[in-house]
């Protein structure tokens, strides 16, 4: 499950806009970043995408995308153009198509690769899901087909949310700050819809005709999105960003580092059992959890002058530091750090994501005492990579300065979490700490799985 949020620039301390996403899958389900760069296309070509084949668009744009290892498609990503888009899985009275098409994941990198604004991706979007339509298994080990909700905002301020069931889809502008969880959340307000949304809704006796159309009322399966914690989260999100009347990156990576109302109240929280309102999630027993892993997290602040991109590439942002890339407009051209090879769903430590998983799991084991071993250094080693950033913005860094700098952050960020490693591994081990026999149990079916080592 996931949570994507944005701010628009009436809502940012900065101008710009920010984005914000923590991508939710199965914990061995490794993430890597990907560039991918601007290309020309000959005539007739075609497309592989994760399931199916589709005709390819003549030019595709510059992407860095957050890409699950094992398919075509991404989480959430940015193009050169300062357009980022993030999905979340949503869940309707109608079930979700099992026969083979495009995912959301296609659909997402689509719209990147394909339009250079809000509105271009769209418009992409929705005339690929009217073309090809949606369906097929989006799981890593398991079965798990679902509809679609997007987050489109891009570098002018201009944000939508888009929300899908099978080819039909309902979209609506936002206005201020806005975040989409894994339930719908569009109701009588929205400023566009396909054709036979509401047809479709009357037909199947989810409203009547003459009726006032709420979408969600109409659409969601309000038990399947609550077994997936969807409208807790929504709302959790929603109001963590109302707090504020402006934001900064470092207000939406708190908040995609939150564990929910019950965690603030209780320093021995640990992350084990159900998983609320939380919005940073570590994989548990039963199968609610076993969806529930944060294996990747992005900040985006676009605008005039700024095109920051801040990742992680790793799972679970509190164990996690966010680092910067710059990419679009105003640092083509810009270095990009190393990400190293790209994961599989086994341990490999020269990966960026396997090598933090070392620390996050050796976390687990007491979370509270061995999280709090480092948090203070992480916060306090965050706060100087935004500062840099910020001294670098303001003075007009070039590309190749802002370059330098992101792969100094980059290294910094990669000592920083080896020393964290052997601070938490030399830590002494208490049985008591580690959750209930069950969560136990999980993680280590988890490990071994991964062939993480002992």
């Amino acid at each position: 499950m996931c949570d994507t949020m944005v701010a628009r620039p009436g809502a940012t301390k900065s101008g710009a806009l920010i984005f914000a996403k923590n991508s939710d899958r199965e914990a061995n389900e490794a993430q890597f970043l990907m560039h991918v760069p601007r290309a020309r296309h000959g005539k007739g070509a075609t497309l592989r995408c994760t399931y199916i084949e589709i005709s390819q668009a003549a030019e595709t744009h510059a992407v860095l995308i957050s890409r699950p290892f094992w398919m075509w498609g991404a989480e959430m990503g940015a193009n050169e153009h300062g357009l980022v888009i993030g999905n979340e899985a949503v869940f309707a009275k109608i079930a979700p198509q099992k026969e083979a098409a495009l995912i959301g994941m296609d659909l997402l990198r689509l719209g990147l690769e394909r339009a250079r604004d809000a509105d271009e991706a769209l418009d992409v979007i929705t005339t690929l899901l009217k073309t090809h339509g949606q369906g097929g298994n989006c799981a890593h080990l398991g079965h798990f087909e679902y509809h679609n909700s997007f987050l489109i905002a891009d570098a002018t301020g201009n944000a939508y949310v888009l929300e899908t069931v099978g080819r039909e889809w309902v979209a609506e502008r936002v206005d201020r700050v806005r975040s989409i969880s894994n339930t719908y959340t569009i109701g009588t307000k929205f400023d566009q819809a396909s054709q036979g949304l509401l047809p479709q809704a009357i037909e199947q006796g989810f409203v009547q005709e003459g009726e006032t159309f709420d979408f969600a009322d109409a659409y969601a399966n309000r038990a399947r999105s609550a077994f997936a914690t969807g409208m807790s989260r929504w709302c959790r999100t929603s109001n963590l960003l109302g707090r504020r009347n402006f934001h900064a990156p470092a207000s939406l990576m708190a908040i995609l580092r939150d564990q929910g109302a019950q965690a603030a109240r209780d320093p021995n929280w640990r992350p084990d059992g159900v998983m609320g309102g939380a919005v940073c999630a570590h994989a548990s027993w039963g199968p609610i959890r076993r969806f529930g892993q944060t294996t990747g997290s992005w900040v985006a602040e676009l605008g005039p002058g700024r095109a920051v991109h801040w990742l992680t590439g790793t799972s679970s942002p509190d164990t996690s530091i966010f680092k910067p890339v710059f990419f679009g407009p105003g640092f083509e051209g810009a270095p990009l750090p190393d990400f190293g090879p790209a994961p599989g769903d086994t341990y490999n430590p020269a990966t960026l994501w396997w090598r933090h998983e070392r620390l996050h799991r050796a976390v687990l084991e007491d979370y509270p005492t061995r999280l709090n071993a480092f948090a203070g250094e992480r916060d306090r080693l965050e706060a100087s990579f935004l500062a840099r950033v910020e001294a670098l913005l303001a003075r007009g860094g070039s590309a190749e300065e802002a370059g330098r700098l992101s792969r100094e952050i980059w290294a910094e960020a990669a000592a920083a979490e080896d020393r964290w490693f052997e601070r938490v591994r030399r830590m002494p081990k208490h049985p008591g700490r580690g959750g209930s026999l069950l969560y136990r149990m999980h993680w280590g079916k988890l490990a071994r799985l991964a062939r993480m080592p002992a």
